[in-house]
């Protein structure tokens, strides 16, 4: 919806990041590397409010990349977005941070790859409709070797999977995949997704992390069974 104010939190990778859209504008700040999101990221947030003179209460809602990714991560976005709206009476907007990712490079198809450690990627295929990016199939974790690659042509493979597994990289390649391993969920791409999906918000008590893996950790037994160490 056009002249909406949008609070958007973004911390499921390693890159994290805030941004506040202003209508159709936007500013980002990325949080610094090698420092806990949970240190860095209300900082950034209160000098963006401050910069532009919005207050929380005046924002329409406050989004968040409700995941998949890391487990930590998923948490701090979710659990900032959730106190912030609460103390200001705003709903939140949870947005999916692989179709962030897809919606970032803006091609009509886009297969979402990020790594989910533990030898797995998370994976889903996006296709543009209507100016929105539908689901094709499901958000699933896999093993690079194991993934199923989506039908038709003219795809486009973003994501840090593609650099943690290169033989990955390699066969996408030879499938005719153009990659753009350099594409993370960043926080801009979070905000405009949720302004175009008023219907979205929701009671902050009732935000959750997108949690697409089971267990977030392998036992010892299950390490040294696939010739990993304790």
């Amino acid at each position: 919806m056009p002249g909406m104010k949008i609070l958007a939190l973004e911390t499921s990778t390693e890159s994290g990041s805030c941004a506040l859209l202003l209508g159709e504008n936007i500013s980002e700040r990325r949080c610094p590397p090698g420092r806990p999101h949970s240190e860095t990221l209300l900082p950034l947030i209160r000098e963006l409010l401050a910069e532009s003179g919005v207050k929380l209460p005046q924002l329409d809602a406050i989004a968040f990349g409700a995941g998949p990714g890391a487990f930590t991560g998923l948490r701090v976005a979710c659990g900032v977005a959730q106190g912030l709206a609460v103390g200001a009476g705003v709903p939140v907007v949870p947005v999916c941070g692989l179709e962030a990712m897809a919606a970032t490079v803006g091609a009509p198809r886009v297969l979402s790859l990020l790594d989910a450690r533990m030898g797995e990627i998370y994976a889903a295929a996006y296709e543009l409709r209507d100016e929105a990016y539908v689901l094709n199939g499901s958000i699933h974790v896999v093993a690079p070797e194991a993934l199923e690659l989506p039908a038709g042509g003219n795809w486009v493979a973003a994501g840090n999977a593609l650099r943690a597994y290169p033989r990955l990289a390699e066969t996408l390649q030879v499938e005719g995949f153009s990659l753009r391993p350099e594409v993370l969920p960043e926080a801009a791409a979070i905000a405009r997704l949720a302004a175009r999906r008023p219907q979205a918000q929701i009671d902050p008590a009732l935000a959750a992390p997108l949690y697409v893996r089971d267990k977030v950790a392998k036992t010892i037994s299950e390490r040294l069974g696939e010739g990993g160490r304790a």
